[in-house]
Protein backbone atom coordinates (compact mmCIF):
# COMPACT_ATOMS: atom_id res chain seq x y z
CA UNK A 1 0.00 0.00 0.00
CA UNK A 2 1.50 3.31 -1.10
CA UNK A 3 1.10 5.85 1.73
CA UNK A 4 3.15 8.67 0.18
CA UNK A 5 1.26 11.97 0.30
CA UNK A 6 1.81 15.65 -0.42
CA UNK A 7 1.55 18.31 2.26
CA UNK A 8 -1.84 19.32 0.85
CA UNK A 9 -3.09 15.74 1.08
CA UNK A 10 -2.42 15.84 4.81
CA UNK A 11 -4.20 19.18 5.19
CA UNK A 12 -7.21 17.72 3.37
CA UNK A 13 -7.56 15.17 6.20
CA UNK A 14 -7.40 17.75 9.00
CA UNK A 15 -10.29 19.81 10.32
CA UNK A 16 -10.69 22.70 12.72
CA UNK A 17 -11.24 21.83 16.40
CA UNK A 18 -9.07 18.71 16.16
CA UNK A 19 -6.68 17.61 18.88
CA UNK A 20 -3.25 17.38 17.24
CA UNK A 21 -0.15 15.96 18.88
CA UNK A 22 3.25 17.09 17.62
CA UNK A 23 6.26 14.85 18.11
CA UNK A 24 9.86 15.86 18.69
CA UNK A 25 11.18 17.75 21.69
CA UNK A 26 11.65 21.52 21.95
CA UNK A 27 13.90 22.47 19.04
CA UNK A 28 14.63 18.85 18.08
CA UNK A 29 13.12 16.92 15.17
CA UNK A 30 9.88 18.81 14.85
CA UNK A 31 7.70 18.24 11.75
CA UNK A 32 8.07 21.89 10.79
CA UNK A 33 7.11 21.60 7.12
CA UNK A 34 3.75 20.17 8.21
CA UNK A 35 3.39 22.89 10.85
CA UNK A 36 4.05 25.60 8.24
CA UNK A 37 1.44 23.99 5.98
CA UNK A 38 -1.13 24.21 8.80
CA UNK A 39 -0.20 27.85 9.40
CA UNK A 40 -1.00 28.59 5.77
CA UNK A 41 -4.36 26.80 5.90
CA UNK A 42 -7.84 27.77 7.11
CA UNK A 43 -7.65 25.45 10.11
CA UNK A 44 -8.39 27.02 13.50
CA UNK A 45 -9.36 26.29 17.11
CA UNK A 46 -6.91 23.43 17.44
CA UNK A 47 -6.00 21.70 20.68
CA UNK A 48 -2.26 21.08 20.46
CA UNK A 49 -0.35 18.55 22.58
CA UNK A 50 3.41 18.99 22.51
CA UNK A 51 6.76 19.08 24.21
CA UNK A 52 6.81 22.41 22.51
CA UNK A 53 9.23 24.41 20.43
CA UNK A 54 8.76 26.55 17.32
CA UNK A 55 5.88 24.27 16.31
CA UNK A 56 3.80 25.74 19.11
CA UNK A 57 5.08 29.28 18.55
CA UNK A 58 4.28 29.35 14.83
CA UNK A 59 0.80 27.93 15.40
CA UNK A 60 0.20 30.59 18.06
CA UNK A 61 1.52 33.34 15.79
CA UNK A 62 -0.98 32.27 13.12
CA UNK A 63 -3.88 32.07 15.61
CA UNK A 64 -4.43 28.34 15.09
CA UNK A 65 -4.41 27.30 18.75
CA UNK A 66 -7.44 27.23 21.00
CA UNK A 67 -5.86 25.15 23.76
CA UNK A 68 -2.31 23.99 24.42
CA UNK A 69 -1.46 20.95 26.53
CA UNK A 70 2.28 21.00 27.15
CA UNK A 71 5.22 20.01 29.31
CA UNK A 72 7.32 23.01 28.23
CA UNK A 73 7.72 25.35 25.25
CA UNK A 74 11.35 26.21 24.53
CA UNK A 75 13.81 26.76 21.71
CA UNK A 76 16.47 25.02 23.78
CA UNK A 77 19.35 27.50 23.44
CA UNK A 78 16.70 30.24 23.66
CA UNK A 79 14.90 29.17 26.85
CA UNK A 80 11.54 30.88 26.31
CA UNK A 81 9.56 30.58 23.06
CA UNK A 82 8.67 34.22 22.39
CA UNK A 83 5.54 33.69 20.27
CA UNK A 84 4.07 31.27 22.80
CA UNK A 85 4.91 33.60 25.67
CA UNK A 86 3.20 36.46 23.88
CA UNK A 87 0.06 34.41 23.21
CA UNK A 88 -0.12 33.23 26.80
CA UNK A 89 0.52 36.64 28.34
CA UNK A 90 -2.19 38.11 26.11
CA UNK A 91 -4.55 35.29 27.20
CA UNK A 92 -5.12 34.29 23.58
CA UNK A 93 -5.01 30.55 24.33
CA UNK A 94 -6.23 28.14 26.98
CA UNK A 95 -3.45 26.12 28.60
CA UNK A 96 -2.99 22.92 30.52
CA UNK A 97 0.58 23.03 31.82
CA UNK A 98 1.85 19.65 32.93
CA UNK A 99 5.00 18.18 34.34
CA UNK A 100 6.93 16.48 31.53
CA UNK A 101 6.30 13.09 33.12
CA UNK A 102 2.56 13.73 33.41
CA UNK A 103 2.34 14.54 29.71
CA UNK A 104 4.15 11.31 28.88
CA UNK A 105 1.80 9.41 31.22
CA UNK A 106 -1.26 10.93 29.50
CA UNK A 107 0.05 9.84 26.10
CA UNK A 108 0.81 6.39 27.48
CA UNK A 109 -2.72 6.05 28.86
CA UNK A 110 -4.16 6.93 25.45
CA UNK A 111 -1.72 4.55 23.74
CA UNK A 112 -2.95 1.75 26.04
CA UNK A 113 -6.61 2.71 25.47
CA UNK A 114 -7.07 3.44 29.17
CA UNK A 115 -9.05 6.38 30.60
CA UNK A 116 -6.22 7.35 32.95
CA UNK A 117 -3.05 6.12 34.63
CA UNK A 118 -2.25 6.68 38.32
CA UNK A 119 0.96 8.48 39.20
CA UNK A 120 2.71 10.33 41.98
CA UNK A 121 3.95 12.92 39.50
CA UNK A 122 2.38 16.28 40.23
CA UNK A 123 1.65 15.67 43.90
CA UNK A 124 2.82 18.55 46.06
CA UNK A 125 3.03 20.95 43.09
CA UNK A 126 0.88 23.76 41.73
CA UNK A 127 0.04 21.66 38.66
CA UNK A 128 -3.10 20.42 40.42
CA UNK A 129 -3.98 23.93 41.55
CA UNK A 130 -3.80 25.37 38.05
CA UNK A 131 -5.42 22.36 36.34
CA UNK A 132 -8.44 21.59 38.54
CA UNK A 133 -9.69 19.10 35.95
CA UNK A 134 -6.98 16.72 37.20
CA UNK A 135 -8.41 14.36 39.82
CA UNK A 136 -6.98 12.25 42.61
CA UNK A 137 -7.80 8.59 43.16
CA UNK A 138 -7.29 6.30 46.13
CA UNK A 139 -5.46 3.01 45.70
CA UNK A 140 -7.95 0.13 46.20
CA UNK A 141 -5.26 -1.85 48.05
CA UNK A 142 -4.24 -1.77 51.70
CA UNK A 143 -1.88 1.19 51.21
CA UNK A 144 -4.86 3.44 50.28
CA UNK A 145 -2.38 5.85 48.70
CA UNK A 146 -3.75 9.01 47.07
CA UNK A 147 -2.50 9.37 43.50
CA UNK A 148 -3.01 11.66 40.55
CA UNK A 149 -5.28 10.13 37.90
CA UNK A 150 -3.58 11.43 34.77
CA UNK A 151 -6.24 11.39 32.03
CA UNK A 152 -5.55 9.90 28.62
CA UNK A 153 -4.48 12.46 26.04
CA UNK A 154 -6.36 11.03 23.07
CA UNK A 155 -5.27 12.59 19.79
CA UNK A 156 -7.18 12.91 16.55
CA UNK A 157 -3.89 13.26 14.69
CA UNK A 158 -0.18 12.93 15.42
CA UNK A 159 2.42 14.75 13.32
CA UNK A 160 5.95 13.34 13.43
CA UNK A 161 9.26 13.82 11.60
CA UNK A 162 11.60 10.89 10.92
CA UNK A 163 14.91 10.27 9.19
CA UNK A 164 13.72 7.60 6.77
CA UNK A 165 10.52 5.96 5.62
CA UNK A 166 9.39 3.66 2.86
CA UNK A 167 6.13 4.07 0.94
CA UNK A 168 4.41 1.54 3.21
CA UNK A 169 4.94 3.61 6.37
CA UNK A 170 7.90 1.76 7.85
CA UNK A 171 9.91 4.50 9.53
CA UNK A 172 13.31 5.00 11.10
CA UNK A 173 14.37 7.49 13.77
CA UNK A 174 18.16 7.29 13.65
CA UNK A 175 19.11 10.10 16.04
CA UNK A 176 20.20 9.49 19.64
CA UNK A 177 16.75 9.99 21.16
CA UNK A 178 13.33 8.97 19.78
CA UNK A 179 11.68 11.11 22.47
CA UNK A 180 8.04 9.96 22.84
CA UNK A 181 7.11 9.82 19.16
CA UNK A 182 5.98 6.21 19.51
CA UNK A 183 3.46 7.24 22.18
CA UNK A 184 2.16 10.09 20.02
CA UNK A 185 1.61 7.60 17.19
CA UNK A 186 -0.16 5.10 19.47
CA UNK A 187 -2.32 7.80 21.10
CA UNK A 188 -3.63 9.08 17.75
CA UNK A 189 -6.42 8.00 15.43
CA UNK A 190 -4.27 9.05 12.45
CA UNK A 191 -0.51 9.61 12.21
CA UNK A 192 1.16 11.61 9.46
CA UNK A 193 4.92 11.43 9.13
CA UNK A 194 7.25 13.78 7.29
CA UNK A 195 10.50 12.10 6.33
CA UNK A 196 13.95 13.27 5.32
CA UNK A 197 14.12 10.39 2.84
CA UNK A 198 11.59 8.04 1.28
CA UNK A 199 13.44 4.89 0.28
CA UNK A 200 12.70 1.31 -0.69
CA UNK A 201 11.96 -1.17 2.08
CA UNK A 202 15.26 -2.92 1.32
CA UNK A 203 17.16 0.33 1.91
CA UNK A 204 15.88 0.42 5.51
CA UNK A 205 18.43 -2.27 6.29
CA UNK A 206 16.44 -5.35 7.28
CA UNK A 207 17.16 -6.74 10.75
CA UNK A 208 20.00 -4.28 11.38
CA UNK A 209 17.76 -1.32 10.58
CA UNK A 210 14.80 -2.60 12.59
CA UNK A 211 16.26 -1.18 15.81
CA UNK A 212 15.46 2.31 14.48
CA UNK A 213 11.81 1.47 13.78
CA UNK A 214 9.94 2.86 16.80
CA UNK A 215 6.32 2.15 15.85
CA UNK A 216 4.44 -0.13 13.49
CA UNK A 217 3.63 0.88 9.95
CA UNK A 218 -0.01 0.07 10.68
CA UNK A 219 -0.11 3.24 12.79
CA UNK A 220 1.07 5.44 9.91
CA UNK A 221 -1.68 6.99 7.80
CA UNK A 222 0.58 8.84 5.39
CA UNK A 223 4.18 9.77 4.65
CA UNK A 224 5.31 13.11 3.20
CA UNK A 225 8.75 13.31 1.58
CA UNK A 226 10.16 16.41 3.24
CA UNK A 227 13.95 16.78 3.05
CA UNK A 228 15.16 19.18 5.73
CA UNK A 229 11.56 19.22 6.91
CA UNK A 230 12.51 19.74 10.55
CA UNK A 231 14.32 23.05 9.88
CA UNK A 232 15.01 25.24 11.82
CA UNK A 233 14.99 22.51 14.48
CA UNK A 234 17.65 19.82 14.46
CA UNK A 235 17.34 16.38 12.94
CA UNK A 236 20.27 14.24 14.05
CA UNK A 237 22.31 12.87 12.42
CA UNK A 238 21.28 14.85 9.32
CA UNK A 239 21.74 18.43 10.63
CA UNK A 240 21.80 20.54 13.76
CA UNK A 241 19.86 23.56 15.03
CA UNK A 242 19.86 26.60 12.77
CA UNK A 243 20.69 28.95 15.61
CA UNK A 244 20.76 32.07 13.43
CA UNK A 245 17.30 31.33 12.06
CA UNK A 246 15.92 30.50 15.51
CA UNK A 247 17.17 33.87 16.77
CA UNK A 248 15.56 35.64 13.80
CA UNK A 249 12.34 33.72 14.41
CA UNK A 250 12.37 34.53 18.14
CA UNK A 251 12.99 38.22 17.50
CA UNK A 252 10.05 38.27 15.08
CA UNK A 253 7.62 38.11 18.00
CA UNK A 254 8.13 41.88 18.25
CA UNK A 255 6.93 42.34 14.66
CA UNK A 256 5.97 39.15 12.87
CA UNK A 257 5.04 40.60 9.47
CA UNK A 258 8.60 40.73 8.07
CA UNK A 259 9.35 37.14 9.08
CA UNK A 260 6.04 35.95 7.69
CA UNK A 261 6.61 37.64 4.33
CA UNK A 262 10.12 36.23 4.11
CA UNK A 263 9.48 32.62 5.08
CA UNK A 264 5.78 31.77 5.16
CA UNK A 265 3.12 31.26 2.47
CA UNK A 266 5.55 29.21 0.44
CA UNK A 267 5.81 25.64 -0.74
CA UNK A 268 8.33 23.55 1.15
CA UNK A 269 10.76 23.83 -1.76
CA UNK A 270 10.38 27.62 -1.81
CA UNK A 271 10.92 27.73 1.95
CA UNK A 272 14.17 25.78 1.61
CA UNK A 273 15.35 28.23 -1.04
CA UNK A 274 14.51 31.15 1.26
CA UNK A 275 16.80 29.79 4.00
CA UNK A 276 19.75 29.01 1.73
CA UNK A 277 18.82 25.61 0.31
CA UNK A 278 18.96 22.04 1.54
CA UNK A 279 22.74 21.77 1.13
CA UNK A 280 23.27 24.68 3.52
CA UNK A 281 20.93 23.10 6.07
CA UNK A 282 22.62 19.71 5.83
CA UNK A 283 25.95 21.43 6.59
CA UNK A 284 24.70 22.82 9.92
CA UNK A 285 26.82 21.03 12.54
CA UNK A 286 25.21 18.88 15.19
CA UNK A 287 25.26 20.36 18.71
CA UNK A 288 27.96 19.09 21.06
CA UNK A 289 27.00 18.51 24.69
Amino acid sequence: MDKVLRHQDVLDQLTSNMTIGVGGWGARRKPMSLIRAICQSDLKDLTVVSYGGPDVGLLCAHKKVKKLIFGFVSLDLIPLEAHFRQARQNQEIEVMELDEGMLQWGLRAAAMNLPFLPTRIGLGTDVLKHSPELKLVTSPYSDAERLVAMPALNLDVALLHVNKSDEKGNTQIIGPDPFFDDLFARAATKTFVSSEEVVSTQELGGKEGAVYNRFERSLVTGVVHSPCGAHPTSCAPNYGFDIGHLKEYSDSAKSYEDYSLKYMNKTHEEYLDSVGGSEAIENIPLPQF
